[in-house]
């Protein structure tokens, strides 16, 4: 799935050769058995970032966003309703941290939600903020990589 707004459309190939080096990393690594933690696909330019997580209440989990790099979230196993919202507007909860590029935002009060269960994945791009983590129905162990694309 991907979703993003019309101006964005053109502006970003989401079938560039960064992002067909993600998704064959996605389709051709056996991703149970990687180890969490970063693992190289592509130098900085693409990478991946094994993350296991017992999925969270809505409201303990926050919108976040990226300015250097695209989001392409994978679960592996596991389900997660995942929060979407365009970033601009959005109030920072702190300031961008430049090292880890990453910023997290307040709630806004309206947002979308998808439902992320195992094979699914979504690409956001650095002009959205995700809320990742949340739980669907119950808590579960998540297993999710999420490739990280250069802008």
């Amino acid at each position: 799935m991907l979703t993003t707004n019309l101006k964005l459309a053109d502006k970003y190939n989401y079938l560039s050769e960064k992002f067909t080096k993600a998704y064959h990393f996605l389709r051709t690594e056996d991703l149970e058995a990687l180890p969490v933690g970063i693992t190289e696909i592509d130098g900085n330019e693409v990478f991946a970032n094994v993350q296991e997580y017992t999925t969270m209440p809505w409201e303990e989990c926050a919108f976040e966003a990226h300015d250097r790099y695209f989001d392409i979230q994978y679960v592996v196993y596991g389900r997660e309703m995942f929060g979407y919202v365009k970033r601009e507007g959005l109030k920072e909860k702190a300031p961008y941290n430049q090292e880890k590029d990453l910023v997290f935002f307040e709630d806004p009060r309206d947002s979308g939600q998808i439902l992320l269960e195992a094979g699914d994945l979504a690409v956001v791009p650095p002009e959205d903020a995700h809320k990742p983590r949340c739980m669907a129905g119950e808590s579960c162990r998540v297993k999710k990589i999420v490739v990280k694309v250069k802008r």
